[in-house]
């Protein structure tokens, strides 16, 4: 049973290869992969994705080139325990605050864009901004 599972967006206009790196980095992050942890192979990612295993095998390579994967010849690639430290234990609580705020948003109407319109705000990026 693999420990993640990846979902891609074709709107965001990122690499598909970056999508996938960018996922394990995150789940190493958040703690959900640990050091020693076998990522999914390349058959599982090609099967779930319809993608091509060339995406798959550079986007592995990455995060080797990064120091946070390593590929075992025959067996896989796995989360190298030199892998960066998951972040404090203040995420649980982060999480937590965050479903409760998403459910919230929810409540009071709003739909995934507008969700996204208010992160992208709050983070800073956002393309509408308030003048006056």
């Amino acid at each position: 049973m693999a420990l993640i599972e990846f979902h891609l967006d074709s709107r965001s206009g990122v690499p598909t290869y970056l999508q996938l790196a960018q996922q394990v980095r995150h789940a190493v992050q958040l703690g959900i992969l640990k050091p020693g942890d076998q990522l999914p192979t390349v058959k599982e990612v090609v099967s779930g994705l319809a993608i091509n295993p060339n995406t798959v095998l550079k986007a592995y390579g990455t995060l080797e080139a990064e120091g946070i994967a390593e590929g075992r010849r025959g067996q896989g690639t796995f989360v190298k325990s030199s892998a960066p430290a998951p972040l404090g234990d203040d995420v649980g609580n982060l999480r937590r605050s965050l479903r409760d705020w998403f459910g919230r948003a929810r409540a009071a109407g709003l739909d995934d864009q507008a969700i996204e319109a208010l992160l992208s705000e709050q983070r800073g990026s956002g393309f509408v901004r308030r003048v006056a």
